[in-house]
């Protein structure tokens, strides 16, 4: 049996970093993806998610209670720095700064993950409802 995604009871990244990417990425721009009404630009090369690039952060297409229950309203659409960082590396090893954030936020640490398919930014996450 897989473990769940410990991503669906945290969303706490989605709060703490300005999630900024390349412009083109927004569906605006040929072959782009991420919903550009979600967007903000940032300079003429940059974008970032809505919510963001203020204090406090949260990002535009996070929905649920951050260290309850989360899901990415654009999984399937989200920025590449979404896609990017890890909950666990290659070896199974929890992300030191995804630990970090957890307990700023009173959730446990991430135990080391033994098995071939541990969750990552890979397993999706559930869309909302």
């Amino acid at each position: 049996m897989e473990e769940p995604n410990p991503c669906i009871t945290c969303g706490i990244c989605c709060t703490h970093f300005r999630i900024s990417f390349y412009w083109a990425e927004a569906d605006d721009a040929p072959g782009g993806f991420v919903p550009a009404g979600m967007t903000e630009r940032l300079n003429h090369s940059m974008r970032c998610m809505k919510g963001s690039n203020q204090v406090p952060r949260r990002c535009s297409a996070l929905s649920g209670t951050v260290g309850e229950q989360v899901a990415c309203t654009i999984y399937e659409n989200r920025p590449t720095p979404c896609r990017e960082f890890p909950v666990y590396f290659d070896d199974g090893r929890p992300n030191p700064k995804c630990d970090e954030l957890r307990a700023t936020i009173g959730l446990p640490p991430l135990p080391h993950a033994p098995m071939p398919n541990a969750p990552s930014p890979h397993t999706p996450l559930p869309n909302a409802a």
